[in-house]
């Protein structure tokens, strides 16, 4: 009876550890972070340029990590190739060889499109396991139970991303943090907010607010720094703008965020490596504080 009574003990303690994991995605490694942070550029940063520029001038930046987006030219000397979810196991295999080569690691995918359509929605899955990414961003909140169903099979989070609020598109309701937890808050804990703080400063939010309403479900950020409060501003170095960058990285750090930063500079769109280092260098030092 004594060794009977044993059985349900360990089941239940297995149990419990395994539940003490249910929900998680696999970490970003620690040698990924820059300042406490995993640090790197949103590939949209450098647009005009291919994937394969993208990842050599994130690292030119100081990056460690990079955040892909779909649609992006792939490399000059493959002309008409684009990178997205219906990538070639050829393309997928050099995108990794570049990555290894600059000492970069992909890590996030978007803002692109998850259709509420099974089987094309797998294929992003896919790409995604492929590259080894922790994250997915969207706004596609149609396919809000699809993605979830998704998330928990293939543990890959996927981060709901805000652009700025748009006046005469009401229906538009993405900018306010108030209405992404109201979509991710009953979900998977892997389900959060891509967080793009310049676009709630378009909003007319502010950041910190934003992240505080958000605790506990920050995915991703897409770190801007802006040069005035509205709609038409643009983005500066990290730390001489409106957005209260340190503010910003002082609330991440006390969420105990654990996914990546994205810089997304959208400005000096074919010279801003220097701005985007110099973003990076923002970083580190507040790390070294």
């Amino acid at each position: 009876m004594k060794t009977n009574n044993l059985v349900p003990i360990f089941m239940l303690t297995v149990a419990l550890s395994f539940g003490s994991v249910i929900g998680r995605a696999e970490p970003i490694p620690a040698d990924c972070q820059t300042g406490g942070f995993a640090l790197g550029c949103q590939a949209w940063t450098f647009k005009e340029f291919t994937v394969l520029e993208a990842i050599d001038k994130t690292a030119a930046a100081g990056g460690k990590v990079i955040e892909l987006f779909a649609g992006q030219k792939f490399s000059a000397d493959k002309p008409g190739v684009v990178l997205d979810q219906n990538a070639s196991d050829e393309v997928v295999a050099e995108l990794k060889a570049r990555l290894a080569k600059d000492g970069i690691r992909a890590v996030n995918f978007g803002v692109l499109p998850i259709p509420n359509n099974e089987a094309e929605a797998r294929k992003i899955f896919d790409f995604a396991k492929k590259l080894g990414l922790y994250g997915v961003t969207t706004e596609s909140v149609e396919s809000i139970d699809l993605i979830e169903k998704l998330v928990k099979e293939y543990n890959i989070c996927v981060g709901f991303h805000d652009h700025p609020r748009r006046p005469n598109d009401p229906n538009y309701k993405m900018w306010d943090p108030n209405y992404v937890l109201s979509v991710v808050k009953d979900r998977d804990p892997r389900i959060g907010s891509c967080a793009d703080v310049g676009h709630w400063v378009r909003s007319g939010l502010t950041p910190v607010d934003c992240l505080k309403i958000l605790k506990g479900r920050i995915i991703s950020v897409h770190m801007k720094d802006l040069n005035e409060k509205s709609p038409n501003a643009h983005d500066v170095p990290f730390g001489t703008g409106v957005c209260n960058v340190p503010g910003i990285l002082d609330e991440l750090k006390r969420q105990k965020f654990a996914g990546n930063i994205s810089i997304e500079y959208e400005y000096n769109w074919t010279n801003n490596v220097v701005d985007a280092a110099q973003c990076v260098g923002f970083v580190r030092g507040y790390g070294a504080k």
